[in-house]
């Protein structure tokens, strides 16, 4: 169905020409790299049609100070926080906060640039971690503190053109590495959709008070978003809060939200491009979707690549495999290059069926130190 093209991600210009060579008629951009350094204004100034946020409006996820700033200027709920550029000051701050409290590098840390310090300590090492020993390099000259905040965790999308947005179907992401939510976070260890605690009344409320302002506000700001909008919400006591955005579809929720699309994705993608997106209905399967990530021992640590990988043809028809950390070396087998290597993915009538057709086959693929949650999509 494809071919693998070898031009690095970051290699703009190479994609460019690739592209206008080949008369490629819709560039995806998927990672949030490539949109943050302007790859779809590379492509625009070359009339390529693409989808994804320009350069300003990326800063939406390259930049959390820039999103917390939008937000508390336009009345979106969120976290209570501060930025800072300046790590002495940073630390004076933590030192009269009651903790818990969030801290987050500015910049694209992949994922992993957010810390929740329960303690003074852990808030005081994670500022020096990010702002002092640059552990994430230049995305930590600036840190977000904020509060934390208590409730259930859920992701929304919306997908939009410069003028309009359509509200896309929910998810809620398993982030932390081990069962029952322990241990370090990782970019998601599962995933499944629609979240069993969604209702009319709360999707309506996601849609008119967060991410239909949000697309507005980016408007007002003169950053007409265009693309994929992906709100990580906290749904408090208070209601739903933005935790985060993401400027494209996320990953692995991209895995349980695609599958359950009735309508072709093709065509909306060019209803964006071509800024016609009221043109379009969006039509959705009532089926539920869940996804577990099968990861590398080790991961979200040190962890070994190169291993060969069993049983991806002993899954039942109906199974989806999406591989993610894989390569095929010198001998044509598909072996680790990552630590979320494959996730593993199942429609059923509801979330337990989903969840049941998933675990039954996830164990029948192999690789050597594979490590996967057993509780995704089980809830209390």
């Amino acid at each position: 169905m494809a071919q693998n093209i070898d031009i690095k991600v970051n290699d703009i210009d190479a994609l460019v020409g690739f592209a206008s060579d080949n008369k490629i008629d819709l560039t995806v951009i998927g990672p949030e790299g490539p949109l943050a350094a302007g790859i779809v204004d590379a492509f625009q100034a070359k009339d390529l049609r693409v989808f994804g946020p320009n350069k300003a409006a990326a800063q939406i996820e390259a930049s959390k100070v820039f999103s917390k700033n939008l937000m508390h200027k336009y009345g979106i709920p969120c976290a209570k926080s501060v930025n800072y550029s300046s790590y002495e000051e940073a630390k004076e701050y933590v030192n009269i906060q009651q903790m818990p409290l969030v801290i987050k590098a500015d910049g694209l840390a992949a994922g992993k640039g957010v810390v929740v310090a329960e303690s003074r300590e852990q808030a005081l090492q994670a500022l020096s971690d990010i702002m002092d020993s640059r552990m994430y390099g230049d995305a930590g000259s600036s840190v977000v503190i904020e509060e934390k905040m208590i409730g259930k965790e859920m992701s929304a999308f919306s997908i939009s053109d410069v003028f309009s947005s359509k509200p896309m179907v929910f998810a809620c992401d398993h982030k932390a590495v081990y069962d029952g939510n322990k241990g370090p976070n990782t970019g998601g260890m599962g995933c499944y959709s629609p979240p069993y605690f969604l209702t009319p009344e709360l999707s309506a409320e996601v849609s008119d008070k967060i991410m239909n302002p949000t697309i507005q506000a980016m408007i007002k700001e003169n950053k007409p978003y265009h693309g994929v909008l992906y709100g990580g919400l906290m749904i408090t006591d208070e209601g739903p809060k933005v935790m985060e955005f993401n400027a494209r579809f996320g990953d692995p929720e991209t895995q349980v939200i695609l599958p359950r699309l009735k309508s072709d994705l093709f065509e909306i993608m060019l209803a964006v491009t071509d800024n016609k997106l009221t043109s379009i209905e969006m039509e959705w399967h009532d089926d539920a979707c869940v996804g577990v990530v099968m990861a590398s021992g080790g991961y979200p640590g040190n962890f070994k690549k190169g291993l060969s990988i069993s049983g991806l043809n002993d899954v039942d028809n109906d199974i989806m495999v999406f591989h993610a950390g894989t390569k095929i070396d010198s001998f044509g087998n598909i072996v680790t290059d990552g630590g979320r290597v494959l996730t593993v993915v199942a429609l059923g009538k509801n979330l337990a069926e989903a969840r049941q057709k998933v675990y039954n086959n996830i164990s029948r693929i192999h690789f050597e130190g594979c490590h996967y949650r057993r509780d995704i999509a089980l809830f209390d």
